[in-house]
């Protein structure tokens, strides 16, 4: 359980500066790492991507919150945009992960492997983003939210990987909308984690210490340490070439989905 724990520290670790600095969501790196842990503490094959799809969102609430305050400081949250976004996310998001619970393990698996290596293709190759200007209706406000949040949910992250080109699309530039996905991440975590725990609760194949799919060691771990990194992350992003670091991470998100495809 310490050495387990140790590796939930560390996770949690990047997890927050990553949320902080890119605007990408940890639960990239967090569910590949949680699934090979909990694969290493022989859980049940058929949970083990749920578990780290719901630990994951539960931890990315602590992480939001630390991250969004440390860009508030910074005066970089577009407030307006991230409360008409909220309503379509929390609904998303509550509704893809009681999909998600209907979902066998060895669909989820290839499913969010697949979806890290779409982020990492964009990542490397995609096109520059730019601030477009674009004006948002409540419409694409609802349904922009509501497919970035079941989507996240599905795949245990905090949606900034869609939030932050969406934002930027109708006028934001990328400081901005890295700030606000932050703060957007918060519902879609909340509901996605909620649903996972509620998805779960019945589970006969649930180890100790878990609510739902939800287990609170990781939970925690992750929690403490993300808590702490987070404003280093957000304080980096206003000073360190973050273009050059997501080429770094895309290559990072490629060796994790494949790993995590290699699991048995």
């Amino acid at each position: 359980m310490l050495s387990a724990f140790s590796l939930y520290l560390l996770c949690g670790s990047l997890v927050g500066i990553l949320a902080g600095l890119l605007g990408v969501g940890g639960g990239l790196i967090i569910v590949p790492l949680l699934a090979a842990i909990f694969n290493s503490q022989g859980m049940s094959p058929d949970i083990i991507m749920h578990l780290a799809l719901g630990t994951s969102l539960a931890s990315i609430m602590a992480t939001s919150l630390s991250s969004v305050y440390s860009h508030h400081q910074h005066r970089a949250v577009i407030w307006p945009m991230a409360f008409r976004l909220s309503p379509g996310v929390l609904l998303g998001a509550w509704s893809g992960g009681l999909l998600a619970g209907y979902l066998s393990g060895e669909i989820l698996k290839p499913l969010f492997a697949v979806f890290e290596l779409l982020v990492a293709a964009y990542m490397l190759w995609g096109g520059r983003t730019r601030s477009q200007g674009n004006t948002a209706s409540w419409l694409d406000y609802g349904l922009g939210g509501g497919l970035i949040g079941m989507i996240s949910s599905l795949v245990g992250i905090g949606g900034g990987t869609m939030t932050v080109p969406w934002l930027m699309w109708y006028g934001s530039s990328i400081h901005r909308a890295i700030a606000t996905s932050a703060a957007v991440g918060f519902p879609i975590a909340l509901a996605g984690s909620f649903s996972y725990l509620l998805s779960g609760w019945a589970q006969p194949l649930l180890p100790d210490y878990a609510l739902g799919y939800i287990y609170l060691p990781a939970l925690l771990g992750i929690s403490l340490s993300s808590i702490l990194f987070a404003p280093l992350g957000a304080k980096w992003a206003h000073n360190l070439p973050v273009k050059q670091l997501k080429k770094i991470f895309a290559v990072l998100l490629i060796l994790l989905a494949l790993y995590l495809l290699s699991l048995n």
